[in-house]
C-alpha cells in the first residue's frame, strides 16, 4: 500500500494504494471554502423560505440555521463532493474506471470538510510473449446434403395446410385450429382463453399433454384436457397448478409438400430456376459458415491470449459491462413479456452472463493494453471512412450521415472497433494458426 499527498486550492488529497485496481483518495477541503459554501446555502435559503415573524429574506441565519441546519448540511455534503472530486481525482492522477465510492461525514461551517473515495482503475498489465498464439480456423465447406437439407425445410415451410376430408382422426403432423377455455379451480385465468388457434400435433407449442390428449379427435369433437402448469413456467400464478381446458375441434387440416422443381423456386423468390434456389442456398450457408469461422478463430486466438495473461478485473467495470447488456435485453423484451415476467428472466440472465461480462472486459482491457505497447491508434480519417463505408456512401449533404459524422459517441465506439482489429490483425500476423475442418 502506497501513500502519496498533492494540494491545489482549497483541496488536499491523501492517495492510498489499496491493491492494482483499487485506489482510496482522502480528500480535505479547505475551511475557507466550506465556509463559502455555508454563506451561499444561507442566503439562497433565505430567499426562498418564509419564517412567521420575518419579512421575507429577512430571517436571521441563527433561526435558519435551527430550522433548517441539518438539511443544509446534508446538501452540502453532497454539493461539496460533486464541486471537488474532479479536481481531488485530477490531483490523484487516477483515471477511474467507474463510479467512486463515496463516504462522507456532515460538513460544519467552520471546520473543514473531509470525505473518503474508493477509486476503481485499470490494471497495470503485463504483455507476455505474444508470438505464436495458437488459434482454429475451421475451413468454409459446404456439403450437397446441407443443401438439399436447407429445400426441404423451405419445402415444408411453405406448404400450404389443405383441410382433411370429414371423419379424419386428429393424429401426430396435423394442425388442428382450436377453441379453448381453461380453469383452474372452475375459474378462467390470463392467457387461458384462445378462438380459432392453430396447432400443430407433435410441435410441442402447448403445454406438455395437451397435445397427446386431442390425438384421435375429428372436426366438430369437444374434449375436456387436462394438464399441469411447470413449476418454473413464466406465469407465477399458474406455475405448477392443475388446469382443465374445455377444447373444441374447429377442422383439422394438413401440409401439402409442394413439389420440388422450377416452379418451387418460382414461388419462393426471383429464382429463375431450381438450380438457381441451390445456388443461393449454397451461398448463403458459405457466408454462415465464414461468420461462425471467423467467430471461432477469435475466440480461440483470444483463449490462447488471455491464458498468457493474469491481471485483477476491476468489479465496476464488470458491473457496467452487464448492465449494458441487461439494458439492450430489456428493451428486446419490452412488448414481449409483461412487466414482471421481464424483470424475473433479467434477475436469471443477470447471475448467467456475469462470467460472460468479465470475459469482455478482460478481452477489452488486454486489446487495449497490447494497443498501447505496439502504438496502436485510429486517426479521424480512418473513423470518418468506416461511417461512410456503414452508410453505403453518399452525399456528403446528407442530412442523416452529416449527424454521424457528428456523433461523438458513435465516432468513440468505432475508434475502438477499428483499434481492436488492428490489434488483433497484430496478433495474427504471429499467430499458430490451425486451419481445421471442422470434422
Amino acid at each position: 500500500m502506497t501513500t502519496e499527498q498533492t494540494q491545489k486550492s482549497a483541496v488536499r488529497v491523501e492517495t492510498i494504494e489499496r491493491t492494482s485496481i483499487l485506489h482510496t483518495i482522502e480528500v480535505e477541503v479547505d475551511v475557507s471554502r466550506v465556509r463559502k459554501a455555508f454563506d451561499r446555502a444561507y442566503r439562497d435559503l433565505a430567499k426562498q423560505v418564509r419564517v412567521k415573524g420575518f419579512r421575507p429574506g429577512k430571517a436571521p441565519r441563527s433561526v435558519l440555521e435551527r430550522l433548517h441546519g441539518a438539511s443544509v448540511a446534508e446538501q452540502l455534503e453532497h454539493t461539496l463532493v460533486s464541486e471537488t472530486l474532479a479536481d481531488a481525482i485530477e490531483l490523484a492522477e487516477i483515471q477511474p474506471v467507474s463510479e467512486p465510492a463515496i463516504s462522507a461525514g456532515k460538513p460544519a461551517p467552520d471546520a473543514s470538510f473531509k470525505y473518503t473515495a474508493s477509486i476503481e482503475v485499470s490494471p497495470e498489465i503485463e504483455l507476455p510473449d505474444l508470438s505464436g498464439l495458437p488459434a482454429v480456423r475451421p475451413e468454409v465447406s459446404v456439403e450437397d446434403a446441407e443443401v438439399e437439407q436447407r429445400l426441404e425445410e423451405l419445402r415444408n415451410a411453405n406448404a400450404p395446410l389443405v383441410e382433411e376430408p370429414e371423419g379424419t382422426a386428429l393424429a401426430r403432423g396435423h394442425t388442428a385450429t382450436i377453441d379453448f377455455v381453461g380453469r383452474i379451480d372452475e375459474d378462467t385465468f390470463e392467457g387461458g382463453t384462445g378462438q380459432g388457434v392453430p396447432l400443430e400435433i407433435g410441435g410441442g407449442r402447448f403445454i406438455p399433454g395437451f397435445e397427446d390428449q386431442l390425438i384421435g379427435a375429428q372436426a366438430g369433437d369437444d374434449r375436456d384436457v387436462t394438464v399441469t402448469f411447470p413449476e418454473a413456467y413464466g406465469n407465477p400464478e399458474v406455475a405448477g397448478k392443475e388446469a382443465v381446458f374445455a377444447v373444441h375441434i374447429v377442422d383439422i387440416r394438413k401440409a401439402q409438400i409442394p413439389q420440388l422443381d422450377d416452379e418451387f423456386a418460382k414461388d419462393l423468390g426471383d429464382f429463375d430456376s431450381l438450380e438457381a434456389l441451390r445456388a443461393r442456398i449454397r451461398s448463403d450457408l458459405e457466408a454462415g459458415q465464414e461468420r461462425e469461422s471467423k467467430e471461432t478463430f477469435r475466440t480461440t486466438l483470444m483463449d490462447a491470449l488471455l491464458e498468457r495473461m493474469d491481471f485483477n478485473v476491476p468489479p465496476g467495470m464488470i458491473d457496467r459491462q452487464l448492465q449494458n447488456q441487461l439494458a439492450s435485453a430489456h428493451q428486446r423484451l419490452e412488448g414481449q413479456l409483461d412487466h414482471e415476467a421481464i424483470h424475473a428472466q433479467l434477475d436469471r440472465w443477470r447471475e448467467e452472463w456475469r462470467p460472460r461480462a468479465e470475459r469482455d472486459v478482460r478481452e477489452m482491457l488486454a486489446l487495449q493494453a497490447i494497443a498501447k505497447a505496439q502504438q496502436i491508434e485510429i486517426s479521424d480519417d480512418e473513423v470518418a471512412a468506416k461511417i461512410d463505408e456503414l452508410m453505403g456512401g453518399g452525399d456528403e449533404q446528407n442530412p442523416r450521415l452529416r449527424q454521424m459524422h457528428e456523433d461523438e459517441q458513435l465516432k468513440g465506439a468505432l475508434r475502438h472497433q477499428l483499434r481492436d482489429e488492428k490489434v488483433l490483425d497484430f496478433l495474427v500476423s504471429a499467430a499458430k494458426i490451425d486451419e481445421s475442418s471442422g470434422t
